[in-house]
Formats: structure tokens, C-alpha cells, sequence
């Protein structure tokens, strides 16, 4: 038990100093010029680099992470089917296609998929 205690007060001075360590010597100017242009590529920027987005163009990519997801849990059902029950397998399979249908369905009564109102 003492071996272990030693172990632990040991590791945790050695990441304190390691730490303590970085925070005093990583300090820099936060006013750099390069850390303020918004490009790293070498070129100076045309347009304001700030400007908002489209916020239906961010909502449109969240709705097709979420039904790339769903649809990616689809994929191993054809070699689960060698494993396990076909009928259980092709259950969870048609539960999954109508979650899918009823999120695509939600999304299109609400609007969300049309582009130009």
C-alpha cells in the first residue's frame, strides 16, 4: 500500500512540474501577426474571413452526419445474418430503415431540407 501511494505522489509532482514547466515557458505574444490572419497557407485573404455562414447549410450537414451514421449501422447487417437469426436480423434492420424514414419524414415537414424558402 505504501509502494503505491509512493507511486502516485511521485507522478503527480512529475506532472505538476512538467506542466508548471510548459505554462512558463509556452508564453508568447498573443498579438502575433500570423496567429491573426485567418489563413495558414501563405496567401492574404480577399474577403473578410469572419463573415457568417448559412445556417440551413450547417443544419442540412447535421442531418446528413446523423442519416450517414444510421445508414453505416446498416452495413455489418448482411454478415450478422450468417450469425445470428435472419428473422431477428431483418427486424432490427426494418427498425433501423424507419427510424431513418421517420427522421427524414420530421425533417421534411419541418423545413429543414428546403434550401430556398
Amino acid at each position: 500500500m505504501l509502494t503505491l501511494t509512493i507511486i502516485i505522489s511521485i507522478s503527480f509532482i512529475i506532472s505538476s512540474v512538467i506542466i508548471t514547466l510548459a505554462l512558463r515557458l509556452g508564453e508568447k505574444s498573443l498579438k502575433e501577426r500570423e496567429k491573426i490572419t485567418p489563413f495558414e497557407c501563405g496567401f492574404s485573404p480577399f474577403k473578410k474571413a469572419r463573415r457568417p455562414f448559412s445556417l440551413r447549410f450547417f443544419i442540412i450537414t447535421l442531418i446528413f452526419l446523423i442519416f450517414d451514421i444510421e445508414i453505416a449501422l446498416l452495413l455489418p447487417l448482411g454478415v450478422i445474418t450468417k450469425i445470428t437469426n435472419f428473422s431477428i436480423t431483418a427486424l432490427v434492420g426494418l427498425l433501423v430503415v424507419f427510424v431513418l424514414a421517420a427522421g427524414l419524414l420530421h425533417e421534411w415537414k419541418q423545413g429543414a431540407l428546403n434550401w430556398v424558402e
